[in-house]
């Protein structure tokens, strides 16, 4: 027991020590402007006010036009002022704003369950002949 009060009164003592060592005794003066002086004024602007080039990774903006989406190729549709694939996509699965579940995936336009659907066993389009099971055919 006396070698724990001993060894905490050393510890404290050397952490009022450190403490008297390191701090500012005197602060410093600020510094000194003329009198009346203004600030100099400058040309920059703020990064909020400023014109930006428009992201080239940004999403299209398609106004609700189909045929904006479908200019780059693929199966896009506009929702949402965005031009999505509405196959694969588990936010817009099959139509604007469709969520699939956080165990579903978006396969062909249709949520499924990766882990038992016969169809979509493990990925989209793995069928499987007889059982499903944890995203696996035929385990056993």
């Amino acid at each position: 027991m006396k070698v724990i009060k001993v060894t905490f009164a050393l510890i404290a003592f050397a952490m009022a020590v450190t403490l008297i060592l390191t701090a500012k005794t005197t602060d410093p003066a600020p510094p000194s402007r003329a009198p009346h002086s203004k600030p100099a004024a400058t040309a920059r602007v703020s990064r909020f006010l400023q014109t930006k080039e428009k992201n080239p990774r940004a999403a299209d903006h398609c106004k609700k036009d189909n045929d904006v989406c479908l200019e780059g190729g693929g199966n896009a549709t506009c929702c949402n002022n965005k031009c999505l694939d509405l196959q694969y996509d588990d936010k817009n699965c099959g139509s604007c704003k469709k969520k699939c579940a956080f165990t579903e995936k978006c396969c062909r336009g249709e949520c499924v369950q990766l882990v038992s659907d016969k169809r979509h066993c493990g990925a989209c389009g793995n069928k499987c002949k007889s059982l499903c099971l944890y995203g696996t055919c035929d385990y056993a």
